[in-house]
């Protein structure tokens, strides 16, 4: 493999490890397997149980100003903030196996990962 071509394999699967180092980005990417497009008061909060009503809070603006933007600006997501409906975006194939293998054997992982 070349120099560039190392770079860019590195670079990619650095992009994917950030989109998914998040238990709540995980999650929304796991649930656009399923529905795409979706609207983000579907998710609420993508199915994490907060245990009193200001964590529920916390959680969804977390995903209103860190999560959602975040996956927007890497284009595996596209949010439109008007609607709020939430698709696949540009660079969704690059994540997309990665989120299968991980919709597949969500049995299996540890609690809390998913």
């Amino acid at each position: 493999m070349t120099d560039d071509a190392s770079r860019l394999a590195e670079d990619t699967w650095e992009r994917l490890l950030t989109a998914i180092s998040d238990p709540y980005r995980r999650q929304l990417l796991v649930a656009l397997l399923d529905h795409n497009p979706q609207d983000d008061t579907d998710l609420d909060p993508l199915d994490v149980v907060a245990e009193t009503e200001r964590e529920s809070t916390v959680l969804e603006s977390e995903l209103v100003h860190t999560h959602l933007p975040k996956l927007d600006t890497m284009e595996i997501v596209e949010w439109d903030r008007d609607t709020g409906e939430i698709s696949t975006g540009p660079e969704w194939n690059q994540v997309a196996p990665i989120l299968e293998l991980i919709h597949d054997h969500r049995d299996e992982l540890p609690e809390g990962w998913l």
